[in-house]
């Protein structure tokens, strides 16, 4: 009792649905993968965020506890304590007086930066974590040195060789990379040790944005808590505000805590980035992917340090080129076996 041609049009809507079935199971596993890649490379700077975040808010609730650890200017329990190194030179040079606590608190330090090299400055100091959150703020390394790294690139390579001799002749090449070289942020470290040996007191500590970042958050706790309202409300948080949007290049090339980190950082082998050269486009394949020295915010070209235009010295252990290179070839392993960054030849 059908009317003509009801079946075929039934097959024909039930093969219209299955088709479109079809088609969005197939399409479900490529926004899956696509949203899996993204989840790996905001995966260390998640983590960096998280560890920030973290230290901050520790250090608030032991604003208002008796279970105060302080903050990253000092921090301690008891009668242990460990103090910032730039804090402890400048009140050395501006007291002339000689702690022996404060100093042992000095060495600790000194010793953490040789045995993890400037860990701390991605995964602690707020100012990067800042300059990522507000609008309008890149750690972007800009057109001129996406150049300067392409360029860099291309001149590694002569004109009828592969990547893997290109490879070898880097690896011959005597061992350079990890010197410290001496850039604009020193000249900020020698003036903050003078200020303070003029003026006797840290002059420098009045605007360095990691103080001023908690004392912003005391500030602002104090204003809800118990409804302190002084000048610093305003003034703190609009000098850490006008550092963090204008001072875009603050880690780079203003940073006297840095600079006095990357000092000591040149003698640490640990954490390193290591280059698998089995797996890496360039030196695999010879692809011109430069993915890994984009992403360093530091300058740094981790296949070829020495050609770098900043030393490998100044790594922060971000992650991020790991996080970018688009065959993982990247690893920070706690102790890498021969060469620090690029596996042995004979391998």
């Amino acid at each position: 009792n059908c009317p003509p041609g009801w079946r075929s049009q039934e097959r024909t809507k039930e093969g219209r649905y299955a088709n479109k079935r079809h088609k969005t199971a197939r399409a479900r596993p490529v926004r899956g993968r696509e949203r899996e890649g993204v989840m790996k490379k905001l995966k260390a700077r998640t983590l960096r965020t998280i560890v920030t975040f973290a230290v901050l808010i520790l250090a608030a609730i032991g604003y208002f506890t008796a279970f105060g650890l302080g903050n990253l200017s000092a921090f301690g329990w008891d009668a242990f304590s460990v103090l910032c190194p730039l804090g402890y030179l400048e009140s050395l040079v501006a007291a002339k007086t000689f702690v022996p606590r404060a100093f042992l608190s000095f060495v600790l330090v000194i010793v953490l930066i040789v045995l993890l090299g400037r860990v701390f400055c991605a995964w602690i100091c707020p100012m990067p974590t800042l300059q990522r959150l507000i609008p309008g703020v890149k750690l972007g390394r800009g057109r001129k040195a996406a150049k300067a790294v392409a360029a860099s690139d291309e001149l590694a390579k002569p004109i009828g060789t592969d990547a893997a001799s290109v490879v070898e002749e880097v690896s011959d090449k005597p061992a350079g990379a990890h010197r410290v070289r001496f850039d604009s942020r020193f000249g900020v470290l020698i003036g903050a040790l003078a200020s303070a040996a003029i003026f006797g007191f840290p002059v420098f500590c009045l605007i360095c944005p990691v103080g001023l970042t908690f004392a912003t958050v005391l500030l602002v706790m104090r204003l809800f808590a118990f409804g302190d309202v002084t000048w610093a409300v305003v003034a703190v948080p609009l000098v850490l505000l006008v550092e963090v949007v204008f001072l875009r290049k603050w880690c780079g090339k203003f940073c006297p805590l840095g600079a006095l980190i990357s000092l000591v950082s040149g003698v640490n082998r640990t954490l390193r980035p290591h280059v698998n050269n089995a797996t890496c486009l360039f030196s695999s394949k010879g692809t011109k992917c430069f993915a890994c020295s984009k992403a360093c915010p530091e300058h740094i070209d981790v296949r070829r340090p020495e050609l770098s235009e900043a030393a490998a010295a100044n790594c922060t252990k971000c992650r991020e080129c790991a996080d970018a290179c688009p065959a993982h070839a990247i690893t920070f392993p706690v102790l890498a076996k021969g060469d620090e960054v690029n596996e042995d030849k004979d391998k």
